[in-house]
């Protein structure tokens, strides 16, 4: 076994109390963050001594210990002890519950400082919620800690997900927005949707928010959807058009999500090809295999389909696509096209058509009676603006921003304000 390897075994025993357990199983993965870096993860499966025989692949049995390191940094991502039940032994456990001593057990174990960069965002019996901020100000795209403990205190869950900016890729500036600066914006933003209430099984027509991100100088927009999925993409806002279909069916391939990664791999820190750019080049061949897809596919639909976004991950380039006409304007029609970068040619897809047909046998709206005018009075003194630090991929550091939002709608049907959340 690979020295740098058998070192993170033994941390993660020692750490974790895993006496009474023997190492089932490990792999490595690896990732890219949203900043563009490779970052390679030791997962590990520890099973507790007494358990020899375990048939089942899908789960672990009660007890079994998943745990995961950052093989560079050497901090714990991931501890999960199946079940809630722990057998470790001078393990991690918080006696009293004390809550100073659980934030400085997660700053030695992920070298973040709190009130700089984590703060507090829930507690429930037994559970803990933590989100990434810098100096206080939420971040975008987030970061979360999650914490679980039993009824003795001991540790069983702690999970640390997305982005915990440092300070030095920050843009630093005192915070100056205000609502009155963004009358026009507050306007532009309001939208009148179709919302849906499953509970009713009807469609309201509801004047909402877009939430959007503002620059601190007022200067600029960031759309609060580039962050959905925390990666960056690269943005083509291209309809694909067609003269001919392709008279074969589309046969879908199996997609395989995990990578074989070698210790030396991990070690080295090789940048994954997720991490690489897509080339002009690429870019054309990608445009090619969308347009064949739905010219076998979606043979009749020329000019219906935009290709929204490129964007890499998990060794495929996936393509975004989103229909020129939208029937339902919350759950936007959307398609995802997984291209192999070795062929480029279509492998798979996934249609949100599916999630959307449900929608069809519901009541439709009543008639709108309320201006976009009257609305926007209405919610006059409902807008929120709030600071947030914003990661800016082209600065390729965090600026200030203000987060403009709105928890209320107008029923454009009868001019009730009314709480989104309640729909």
């Amino acid at each position: 076994m690979d020295s740098q390897l058998k070192e993170l075994i033994d941390l993660a025993k020692t750490t974790f109390g895993l006496n009474h357990y023997y190492l089932q199983r490990y792999e490595f993965y690896r990732s890219v963050n949203t900043i563009n870096e490779t970052v390679y993860t030791l997962s590990m499966e520890w099973f507790p001594n007494h358990i020899t025989v375990h048939e089942d692949d899908e789960t672990n049995p009660n007890g079994a210990a998943g745990i995961e390191i950052n093989v560079k940094s050497r901090k714990f991502t991931r501890a999960i002890f199946a079940g809630g039940i722990s057998y470790a032994e001078d393990g991690v456990k918080f006696s009293h519950l004390n809550m100073e001593a659980i934030i400085k057990w997660i700053e030695d174990k992920t070298g973040l400082m709190y009130g700089i960069q984590f703060q507090l965002k829930r507690e429930q019996e037994g559970e803990l919620t933590f989100m990434a901020c810098l100096d206080g100000v939420d971040v975008s795209p987030p970061g979360y800690i999650d914490i679980k403990f039993n009824e003795e205190g001991k540790l069983t869950l702690f999970s640390i997900n997305g982005q915990f900016p440092s300070k030095e890729p920050v843009k630093e500036e005192n915070y100056s927005l205000s609502l009155d600066q963004l009358e026009d914006l507050k306007m532009e933003q309001l939208k009148l949707i179709e919302y849906p209430s499953y509970e009713q099984k009807k469609l309201y027509p509801i004047y909402g928010l877009e939430e959007i991100f503002v620059t601190n100088d007022g200067g600029a927009t960031i759309p609060f959807e580039f962050f959905a999925d925390e990666r960056y993409f690269l943005t083509m806002e291209q309809t694909i058009f067609w003269d001919e279909p392709i008279n074969e069916p589309f046969q879908a391939k199996e997609i395989k999500w995990i990578e074989d990664i070698l210790a030396e791999q991990a070690f080295s820190c090789e940048p994954s090809p997720d991490s690489f750019p897509i080339t002009g080049e690429e870019q054309e061949k990608c445009i090619k295999a969308v347009t064949d897809f739905l010219r076998q596919e979606y043979p009749s639909d020329s000019g219906n389909w935009v290709l929204k976004h490129l964007y890499r991950d998990k060794g495929y380039i996936h393509a975004t696509l989103k229909a020129v006409k939208q029937e339902y304007q919350v759950f936007q029609r959307k398609i995802k096209v997984w291209i192999d970068p070795k062929s480029f040619q279509a492998v798979n897809y996934m249609d949100s058509e599916l999630m959307l047909k449900p929608l069809e046998d519901f009541q439709r709206p009543d008639k709108v009676t309320i201006s976009k005018e009257e609305a926007f009075e209405k919610l006059r003194d409902l807008f929120e603006l709030k600071p947030y630090y914003v990661y800016d991929f082209k600065q390729k550091q965090y600026v200030l921003c203000g987060k403009l939002d709105c928890k209320y709608g107008v029923n454009a049907a009868n001019g009730e304000v009314i709480a989104l959340d309640d729909l």
